[in-house]
Formats: C-alpha cells, sequence, structure tokens
C-alpha cells in the first residue's frame, strides 16, 4: 500500500514538474520577442538601426556606400521601390533618401514599413533621424507617394572593432498591409457600399 501511494506521489511530482517546465517555457517564448527586439536596438545586433533627435555634432572625411533595398509581403498589393539605389555620404554627413510607393488598387491600402541593416555589425552606428517607417502609412486609390528617410552614420563606427572595415552598408525595407486607420475604415465601406448600389442601379 505504502509502495503504491510512493509511485502515485512520483507520478504527480513528475507532472507538476513537467507543467513547471512547460509553463516556463510558454513565458520565455511569450518574452523573447520583445525582449531580442529590445537587445538588437540597444547593441545593433541583428541588423537594428539607432534613432536621434537631430544630425550628428562630428562628420569625418572618410566616406561610405549606402545601398536601398525594398520588398513586399506576400500579399501586400503596393508597388514600393527606391528611388535612388546607391549612395555615398561621409560618416557624419545627413543623409537623405526616398522610396517610391504606389497604390494600384481601387481601394485604401495601410502599410508599416519593417526594416533592416547589414552587414548587422552596422546597425548600431546606422541612425534614423526620420522615417517613413516610424508610423503607417495610408495610399489612396491609384495614388503614389515618395517617402524620405533622413540618417546618418555615426562616427564611432571607425572605432569599433569590426565595424571599422565596412565601406557598403544596405539599409532594407519590407512593407506589409495592415488595418486602416478606424475612420479610413468606416468611410472606405461606405465607399464600397455606394459602388455596389451604383452597380446595381
Amino acid at each position: 500500500m505504502r509502495l503504491s501511494a510512493f509511485f502515485r506521489a512520483g507520478k504527480a511530482r513528475t507532472v507538476a514538474q513537467t507543467l513547471g517546465v512547460v509553463l516556463f517555457m510558454g513565458g520565455m517564448a511569450w518574452a523573447s520577442v520583445p525582449l531580442y527586439d529590445w537587445f538588437c536596438r540597444v547593441t545593433g545586433y541583428g541588423g537594428a538601426t539607432n534613432t536621434a533627435a537631430a544630425a550628428s555634432d562630428e562628420i569625418l572625411d572618410r566616406t561610405i556606400k549606402v545601398r536601398f533595398d525594398a520588398s513586399l509581403e506576400r500579399d501586400m498589393p503596393w508597388e514600393f521601390t527606391p528611388v535612388e539605389r546607391e549612395m555615398e555620404v561621409r560618416i557624419g554627413e545627413t543623409g537623405l533618401a526616398f522610396y517610391e510607393a504606389y497604390n494600384p488598387t481601387d481601394r485604401p491600402v495601410a502599410g508599416t514599413a519593417s526594416y533592416n541593416v547589414a552587414p548587422f555589425d552596422a546597425g548600431g552606428f546606422f541612425t534614423k533621424i526620420d522615417c517613413f517607417c516610424f508610423e503607417q502609412q495610408v495610399l489612396q486609390p491609384g495614388q503614389r507617394v515618395q517617402m524620405p528617410v533622413t540618417f546618418y552614420v555615426d562616427p564611432e563606427i571607425v572605432e569599433d572593432r569590426d565595424a571599422k572595415y565596412i565601406h557598403t552598408i544596405t539599409l532594407s525595407y519590407t512593407f506589409y498591409e495592415t488595418d486602416l486607420p478606424q475612420e479610413q475604415a468606416g468611410q472606405a465601406a461606405l465607399d464600397t457600399g455606394a459602388r455596389a448600389a451604383t452597380s446595381l442601379n
């Protein structure tokens, strides 16, 4: 009798430990995304960039090439391209680049851009002052816009053990479709209803 009670207690303990591990791993998985994002933005690891409110105080004589890349998430109906594929700037100098987006559909489409810098070692030194990626973009049917990004390469890059050998940085954006702001979504629904009513008549 005591032996069976011992085994039951052992099974209960094993089940409790297993549940504890599952809950712990689930919690870590949930927390890992924001923690990883924070880590990348602080360290520049994984190509995450920095932001600044103003231009750099120092401009070096050394130059660096910045290339621009654009892509779309699957099912995003826009057309999206960099206006200029490459530019050369002095380290610390403020650069201004434009990306062009076009909505060829007959409905408003909202989008948000994710971004990445390559090589990864350059991420912590690529600093954005202003960028279309900071907020949601909404394009009306047939609308074409040019969206700016203002940036500089931090002069501290020349002191970094690995990043000082970088001669070219690639800035990549990927646009994906997001929900329209509430007021625009309501207006789009009204417009769709009006078009449907007109076609019936």
